[in-house]
């Protein structure tokens, strides 16, 4: 499991940068899946992923549809177990969430669960491709 933590604005820059290192980091071809929010859609990914085509591929999900999205479980896992009102700075949460996610990649058999929930058992196939 891969993530990145930013305070700003999701920007295509971020995106990008963020594709980057994964494609970087995972030595193969990786396949993302995302929702539809415009920066996932801007040129400039669109640009980067069809230059990188052999790195990288995009799975847009329908509209919509967060239950779709196997996000949306690590989501509800990170909102479980950090507690925003307990932050006394945008930076003190964002530190509190890496903490929480590099303890998440360490404990792969929780991370394997995530797309083991009936509605986004299809990501299984990717994974072991």
């Amino acid at each position: 499991m891969w993530s990145t933590v930013f305070t700003g604005r999701c920007t295509a820059k971020v995106f990008i940068t963020f594709l980057e290192r994964l494609a970087k980091q995972a030595g193969r071809k990786i396949h993302v899946i995302a929702d539809r929010h415009p920066v996932h859609r801007f040129k400039a990914v669109r640009a980067w992923l069809q230059d990188n085509a052999d790195r990288a591929e995009l799975h847009l999900m329908p509209g919509y549809s967060p239950e779709l999205h196997p996000d949306e479980i690590l989501n509800a896992d990170v909102k479980r177990h950090i507690h925003a009102a307990r932050a006394q700075s945008v930076d003190e949460l964002a530190h509190e969430t890496r903490r929480f996610l590099h303890r998440r990649q360490r404990q792969p058999h929780l991370v394997r669960g995530y797309s083991h929930a009936r509605h986004v058992r299809y990501t299984i196939m990717w994974a072991t491709q």
